[in-house]
């Protein structure tokens, strides 16, 4: 079973569970600052990952940055985790459960990545385009500069993706005249 798989069941299990205790908005911030330390700190990562690592020095590492910091509840989570020596799907499981919490709140979180900051009139049709394909209202759309798209965007939708940049574009021709130089000859 893929990492993203398990990640997803742990995610809802963790989920459901502080509901039910009325803790989700705590743990969700707990999940909050997993995430963004993974994000800030590849070591971190990589340990997890690491399949040298026994899973108790992993938990004792995890315990060591976020003991006191986060809920009972995740600190038990983690806990759970290490003993079924699932902590490579670890990094998985906070994007899963914001996913999921986002679902639950009837949130569509989208990424788009643009050359140029996005005009007004753009980012509505961008709304409007994820309101309709994920059929919520409640949209919101995280924005990136990317300069090197030279035009266009890239939109990212749960696991789709949409990519309608100049550099895309490009590379598909280049693609193309690579495949049929002869076809494109010019007269």
């Amino acid at each position: 079973m893929s990492e993203q798989r398990v990640a997803s069941r742990y995610a809802k299990s963790l989920l459901d569970l502080a509901e039910e205790r009325g803790t989700l908005e705590q743990v969700k911030l707990d999940m909050d600052l997993f995430r963004k330390a993974l994000d800030q700190n590849r070591d971190l990562r990589l340990l997890l990952r690491n399949p040298i690592v026994k899973s108790d020095k992993k938990l004792a590492i995890l315990r060591a940055i976020f003991g006191g910091k986060v809920t009972e509840m995740t600190e038990k989570f983690f806990s759970i985790i290490t003993q079924h020596k699932r902590e490579s799907a670890l990094e998985w499981v906070a994007t899963e459960f914001q996913s999921q919490y986002d679902a639950l709140r009837g949130m569509q979180v989208a990424q788009v990545t643009t050359a140029a900051p996005l005009a007004p009139e753009l980012r509505e049709q961008l709304n409007k385009i994820v309101r309709e394909q994920s059929g919520l209202q409640n949209v919101t759309l995280e924005e990136t500069v990317d300069e090197s798209l030279i035009g266009g965007f890239i939109l990212r939708v749960g696991d789709r993706q949409l990519d309608e940049s100049v550099r895309n574009s490009l590379r598909k021709l280049r693609n193309s005249f690579k495949e049929n130089p002869y076809q494109h000859h010019i007269n």
